[in-house]
């Protein structure tokens, strides 16, 4: 009988954790420290996915082809990389990888084309103008590298698209445009910029509040980077980098309308630019086209309503624990009130997941005060609500399962001996990429939305309480 229950357990734990291992390779990186990096990545092309592991010594490339088969390994030193990260990755027409190792301070990136066929590899050297820019983010979308930049003395952006074994440049001239803070004062493009960091988001990917409630973002959408911009409160100001055609046109959404708007944001996802304004005694949101700018949807919420359109309770959550519950509208905005307000705006293949509420401001994450003589730590805290829209942009009322990230996390949550997380959507599903300490290999793991078994209950509330991004190691 002992037997029988033991088994029963296992096979629970496995389902609950459900998802299928796609593949495992041994991989012995030694000693998992900052030194060693590894990437699981897809050629967006080919559907070929692709592990490279670097240590100290050596890179190995493990290549599996769509239905995650090992093709091929190879084993590369890594000579003339001292003291160098891997950055970043691209793919070129002949399906070989591109590899970018750069210093702490990106002043020189060394560029690594692996031909595997060959088994050999040629370097090529990019210098970073460092003197005269500072990079505002780096990211990998369509097989390609970029690194967006801003000049000190000139108001304008910097594009650096590396892709086939070239390096192409393209400067955004924004001196002729005009912004405001949120005093609707005039200031400069780059004090904008300065004040808060472009953050570039993944539209294929659900966003987190922490992300989402910046005021500055990016959205690569084919050849266009879309930039958004709520400094000034009454409204979110757009501008349309045309990649090929090296041009900039700018557009701007009057914010939805609330008296005596103290706070605002945007969140662009499927054509559709959803914004939210807010004061001490109500918010407002608007869904519009983005590309006519016509209103789609209007809600307004004032301190006294019920917040029918809600899919979950109002939670407040503290440095990452469990979220607990408020129980008034007014609750809400007086916590709101305080934080980075954002929300965010996720669609699958039936509905549009909405999370909305605020994040801690950046210096909330570390400050403290002194009560006495002894200090008393301020706690980060979020707060958010959940809604579904149904693509007639109404709302509805039905239980959200678990995303496959929230699978994930739960999954993370859990292990105690795995190192180097990598995560990227693949086909329908999502691939969770890790080096097992205990076994010493390299494992992918297939992770898909909603419960693994209906009898099974994920102690998971929904996806929100992931409102802070899990702490995964990138380089």
């Amino acid at each position: 009988m002992k037997k029988l229950l033991l088994l029963s357990l296992l096979i629970s734990k496995s389902v609950l954790f459900g998802q299928t291992v796609l593949a495992s390779f041994p991989l012995d990186l030694k000693k998992t420290t900052e030194e060693n990096q590894v990437l699981n990545v897809e050629n967006t092309q080919t559907h070929d996915v692709f592990v490279f592991a670097a240590t100290t010594e050596n890179v190995t490339i493990l290549k599996y082809n769509s239905a995650l088969f090992l093709n091929e390994q190879f084993t590369f030193p890594k000579t003339n990389l001292e003291n160098r990260s891997l950055v970043g990755y691209s793919f070129g027409e002949d399906g070989n990888p591109n590899l970018y190792w750069a210093l702490e301070d990106f002043k020189n990136i060394i560029i690594v084309k692996y031909y595997l066929e060959t088994k050999t590899q040629k370097m090529l050297q990019f210098s970073f103008p460092f003197s005269t820019h500072d990079i505002l983010n780096f990211f990998q979308e369509n097989n390609a590298f970029y690194i967006l930049s801003k000049e000190r003395n000139v108001q304008a952006l910097t594009l650096y698209t590396f892709k086939n074994g070239t390096a192409e440049e393209k400067v955004f001239d924004f001196s002729s445009y005009k912004f405001q803070n949120k005093n609707t004062q005039f200031v400069t493009f780059n004090r904008i910029v300065d004040e808060d960091p472009i953050e570039k988001i993944d539209v294929k990917e659900f966003v987190p509040l922490d992300k989402s409630s910046k005021k500055s973002k990016a959205y690569l959408l084919g050849d266009h980077l879309i930039l958004t911009f709520d400094y000034n409160p009454k409204k979110t100001q757009v501008f349309d980098l045309d990649i090929e055609k090296h041009t900039v046109s700018e557009k701007s959404f009057i914010q939805p309308g609330i008296d005596n708007t103290n706070k605002s944001n945007s969140f662009l996802n499927d054509n559709k630019l959803y914004q939210i304004s807010l004061n001490k005694y109500g918010f407002a949101i608007d869904v519009k086209d983005f590309n006519s700018g016509s209103t789609l949807k209007e809600i307004k919420v004032l301190k006294n309503d019920t917040i029918k359109f809600k899919n979950s309770p109002l939670f407040v959550q503290t440095d990452g624990r469990k979220p607990s519950e408020l129980r008034k509208t007014s609750q809400f905005l007086n916590q709101l009130y305080f934080l980075n307000v954002g929300l965010s705006a996720f669609k699958n293949q039936r509905n549009t997941l909405l999370t909305i509420g605020g994040s801690p401001k950046e210096e909330d994450y570390s400050s403290f005060y002194y009560n006495g003589d002894f200090p008393q730590i301020d706690h980060a805290r979020t707060v958010y609500f959940e809604s579904i829209l149904n693509n007639n942009l109404e709302f509805i009322q039905e239980p959200q399962l678990p995303l496959a990230i929230d699978n994930i996390y739960y999954f993370l949550s859990t292990q105690k001996r795995i190192a180097f997380q990598n995560i990227f959507k693949f086909k329908d599903y999502s691939i969770l990429g890790y080096y097992d300490n205990a076994t010493k290999q390299y494992v992918m793991r297939k992770f898909t939305d909603g419960f693994m078994e209906p009898e099974i209950t994920n102690p998971i509330i929904n996806k929100a309480i992931f409102s802070r991004d899990f702490p995964l190691e990138k380089p």
